[in-house]
């Protein structure tokens, strides 16, 4: 399906989006704030529960695998067949019938891309491969987490706990915990930490229905009672997790394509600021640049670099076509 940019479609529902007048501040702790423009589009953070029943979400869902070297098996929902059954699913939020009609992958402050799994992913993934990283006793975020695969990840390879965040919440209601429960079923079936890669990156294992399984208890389940899900602006994202008690410091944050837009960076600069632990690592997967939309890796590191708070460090940079990089943001000493 071929799709494209859309930046000048406004909000239809006003009870899912907001505006705030121009210069207001959001106020995220006594040192430091987020100004927002005037009536830019605010969408108010929420936490999401697993139904009791995960279960339930699996009806007749069709998945894919994808196997990396030595990565556990990833299950996703196919994108295909979720295209095809868009007009069967809770959407309160409209963007399912919203992107097919209008061909669209991303509609500014409506819907922001989280229904696809962008190529950077899996450029992460590969680099995770081939570092060996370890998620042992790890709490991780991933943030604009999308399909979840990052933070799928790090679930089945040991982290004690595994935030995910994306912007709309028919994302997370939809494909985001789904993919989780699919995963989580994988872990009861056999051991994936001892699964060898059997598929090349892009090359998933032929798509099947998923059989109907045993109910699961979110609160019982080991890998389930480790998982939160939220949707929402970072603006009011990060002061909804700050309200935690006690707040999260995640040992690792993933965040993959969601530098696209310069007018984001600096709620996504704070987010990283407040919620990375002192030691921890942020992982980011960018292309150099988005067309049609004007942010990418150059003028991040720029804003980064101002900022005075993170380093940045490549980790891989693609050879050939569209440039694509991994990088890795620390705290400065």
């Amino acid at each position: 399906m071929s799709f494209c940019f859309n930046f000048d479609l406004q909000p239809e529902s006003a009870d899912v989006f907001q505006t705030r007048p121009k210069n207001v501040k959001e106020d995220v702790d006594s040192e430091h704030t987020v100004e927002k423009k005037a009536a830019e589009i605010v969408k108010e953070a929420k936490e999401h529960p697993l139904p009791s029943d995960p279960q339930l979400l699996l009806a007749d869902v069709v998945r894919e695998t994808l196997t990396i070297g030595a990565l556990p098996p990833l299950h996703f929902l196919n994108e295909t067949v979720f295209e095809k059954t868009v007009s069967e699913r809770e959407d309160e939020e409209k963007i399912l019938t919203r992107t097919a009609e209008q061909r669209s992958d991303l509609i500014s402050g409506v819907y922001e891309g989280g229904l696809k799994v962008w190529e950077c992913t899996y450029d992460l993934l590969e680099v995770i491969e081939r570092d060996g990283e370890t998620f042992g006793g790890k709490t991780v975020l991933d943030l604009g987490c999308g399909a979840g695969l990052l933070g799928i990840l790090s679930l089945k390879r040991g982290a004690t706990r595994v935030d995910f965040q994306d912007y709309n919440s028919t994302v997370i209601e939809q494909l985001t915990m789904p993919n989780v429960i699919l995963n989580c079923h994988d872990d009861d079936d056999e051991d994936s930490e001892d699964e060898s890669g059997a598929k090349e990156k892009g090359s998933p294992s032929k798509t099947e229905p998923q059989n109907k399984r045993r109910a699961l208890d979110p609160s019982q389940h080991p890998l389930l009672s480790k998982c939160h899900f939220f949707s929402g602006d970072w603006v009011t994202f990060l002061p909804l997790v700050l309200e935690k008690d006690p707040a999260p410091k995640y040992n690792i944050i993933f965040t993959s394509e969601t530098i696209y837009n310069t007018d984001y960076y600096p709620a996504l600069h704070m987010t990283l600021q407040k919620l990375l632990a002192s030691d921890g690592v942020v992982y980011l997967a960018t292309k150099s640049h988005y067309f049609g939309v004007g942010g990418g890796l150059h003028l991040f590191k720029v804003f980064v670099e101002e900022k005075r708070v993170f380093s940045v460090d490549h980790l891989w940079d693609s050879e050939e076509g569209l440039q694509r990089h991994v990088v890795v943001l620390r705290f400065k000493k």
